[in-house]
């Protein structure tokens, strides 16, 4: 299962040559992130922290009014980390693939932490390990 996020594009994320800047797109894994990890019923309440990304530009994309999708999914589980894979797009269309290593975090101690049962069982509902984290 993937999870989708439809992501408004800003007058600000332009460029000088109208497209979207390539470090905005960092901010849609962000926002697609967050609305994957912090909905009430699947909340990282202990938090998490990003170790890692990986980004492949595939296309440029061009500002508009109408949103883009995010779809993301899970491609690894490990005791104290998981990976997100993503890909930015309209329809067939793909912009940018991308992954996040994410890692659970205790920020009172202010230390890695390992996953709970409970986030290991809702990863794994978007577990898809057909898919390589970040095509070549």
């Amino acid at each position: 299962m993937r999870h989708i996020y439809h992501c408004p594009l800003r007058w600000s994320d332009m460029d000088a040559y109208g497209h979207v800047n390539n470090t905005v797109f960092l901010r849609y894994l962000e926002e697609a992130r967050i609305d994957f990890l912090t909905r009430p019923e699947k909340n990282f309440k202990q938090g998490s922290v990003v170790a890692r990304h990986e980004i492949d530009y595939k296309r440029q994309l061009v500002h508009r009014p109408t949103p883009v999708t995010v779809e993301l999914w899970i491609t690894e589980v490990r005791a104290a980390s998981f990976t997100i894979t993503y890909e930015v797009k309209d329809g067939d269309l793909l912009y940018v693939r991308a992954a996040t290593v994410v890692v659970p975090f205790d920020f009172e101690a202010q230390r890695p932490r390992r996953l709970t049962t409970e986030e290991r069982e809702f990863l794994a509902e978007y577990r898809d390990d057909a898919e390589e984290a970040v095509a070549a």
